[in-house]
């Protein structure tokens, strides 16, 4: 097998991002400092438009933080790489291919080649796990939203990323969709073991998946808390009823919904403020 292995760390040492906008300087992200080690799972939480994304972005490779040093196993991030699997909310599948091709299409790349037997079997594998055997000749345009998701998460997992970047995956399902695929991946990651940062508006969701969980300010993106989450693997959804979970949540909506307020309150105009 041709997988990325290896022990992968990530650190965001104090990062900062802004970007130039018509009124002038646009701070994104501000001084924001942790470590992501190797097995974690870190879920990162806060209001809608804060920063997370765009702090996932800068270690994907995708965009280059302002000050500050964004590294991955210990070199700075200079772009995307095969070692880190990037999953969407949009799904990120190609309508023009079939599923099956769409979860062999990293694997004829450059990068992630690997013979065709192979090929096949790391499909025929992926196809089964994600229950998409059924339907493995057909194209997404044919599948449910759940179902092109998992298509979308066989694809990243097909390449043996040990380091996933998911950025909203499951916010676009409906409630019971969501739910399989949070114990989809509990499962898949209980077999194959990554480590992964999960950017999310789910507090339940980040308090059921996550071992550490990092809290951000309304925007500029700062540090306001992290949590280890004390519950280990592995889990099932009887966690939830378990006070401790609900007292955890409890902690972090106030965490969040002080941010949320904050929040509203940049953005409110002056005549509300007086």
């Amino acid at each position: 097998m041709s997988a990325i292995g290896g022990i992968h760390n990530a650190r965001f040492d104090r990062v900062s991002l802004e970007f130039d906008t018509p009124k002038g300087k646009l701070r994104v992200v501000e001084d924001v400092s942790y470590d992501i080690n190797d097995g974690d799972f870190i879920a990162v939480i806060g209001p809608s438009g804060c920063g997370k994304t765009t702090m996932m972005s800068m270690l994907a490779g995708f965009q280059k933080p302002t000050t500050g040093k964004v590294l991955f196993d210990g070199q700075p991030v200079k772009g995307p790489g095969p070692e880190r699997g990037v999953i969407f909310q949009e799904y990120g599948v190609f309508p023009w291919l079939t599923v099956k091709d769409n979860i062999a299409f990293g694997l004829k790349l450059r990068a992630n080649r690997v013979p065709v037997a192979e090929r096949d079997y790391i499909c025929e594998h992926y196809l089964e796990l994600m229950g998409l055997s059924d339907f493995a000749n057909s194209y997404p345009k044919h599948l449910s939203g759940g179902m092109r998701q998992r298509l979308a998460i066989a694809r990243a997992y097909a390449v043996k990323p040990q380091f996933l970047l998911m950025d909203e995956p499951f916010g676009a399902l409906d409630a019971q969709t969501r739910a399989n695929m949070q114990n989809l991946l509990l499962r898949v990651l209980g077999t194959e073991g990554k480590t992964v940062m999960l950017i999310t508006h789910s507090v339940e969701e980040a308090i059921y998946l996550a071992s550490r969980i990092v809290v951000v300010t309304a925007r500029p993106a700062r540090i306001k808390e992290i949590i280890d989450v004390p519950f280990s693997y592995p889990r099932d959804e009887a966690l939830q009823e378990r006070p401790e979970f609900g007292e955890l949540r409890s902690h972090i909506r106030e965490l969040v919904m002080s941010e949320y307020r904050a929040q509203q309150a940049q953005i409110r105009p002056a005549s509300f403020s007086e």
